[in-house]
């Protein structure tokens, strides 16, 4: 079954009882400089693929690219995951594009406890992917047990988006970042891991 589907982020937060903040800030960027070598990929991709085509195409040109280069740094701490289900009950069930988890000391085919989750905007709608997002932080939440900080992000490839739930407060980032900040998007997503490491303990 795929998450139920709430049109935005204030509906569904009304329906769960949260608060709902924004913020003008950016989230913090760790200094961090993505590698000449994706950069010159990165350009070939966006110069001579047809990355936009459909919603599949923009997950595999760009965003989990992205991800699997940042994750490289810390694949002894975490996991990235792809289309993989999460379920806690009828409602709060389905399939996030993409997951970071906790590495599972049992292998690499075992889904431990989740710390992000990634969206794909469809057709571009991030009213809509913020909607399937925060349903999926807070599945995230209640599957872990725990009040800490949940992060959630949302992209088109070209945008990026971000947002935590902590304790009942979802705080969403209305800056985002530009595909051409490559730098800037590597660092909030460094640091995302790192914020999770720190308050997971891990």
């Amino acid at each position: 079954m795929a998450f139920r589907t709430y049109q935005n982020l204030g509906e569904f937060a009304k329906a769960y009882n949260l608060k709902l903040t924004t913020t003008t800030d950016r989230l913090p960027v760790v200094a961090m400089v993505a590698p000449e070598i994706f950069k010159e990929e990165l350009t070939l991709t966006l110069q001579k693929l047809p990355f936009n085509i459909s919603e599949a195409a923009i997950c595999e040109n760009l965003i989990y690219p992205i991800l699997r280069e940042v994750w490289k740094q810390f694949r002894d701490t975490f996991m990235v995951w792809s289309h993989q289900p999460i379920s806690l009950n009828s409602e709060l069930n389905g399939v996030p594009d993409y997951l970071f988890t906790r590495q599972s000391p049992l292998g690499s085919t075992i889904l431990d406890s989740p710390y992000v989750a990634v969206v794909e905007a469809k057709r571009d709608d991030f009213t809509l992917g913020w909607a399937q997002c925060a349903i999926e932080m807070y599945t995230i939440q209640q599957l872990n047990q725990d009040m800490r900080p949940v992060f959630g992000i949302v992209s088109n490839g070209r945008l990026w988006e971000f947002a935590d739930l902590t304790d009942t407060t979802i705080t969403y980032y209305v800056e985002g970042f530009s595909i051409r900040e490559i730098d800037e998007i590597f660092g909030a997503l460094t640091h995302v891991l790192e914020t999770c490491k720190r308050i997971y303990n891990l």
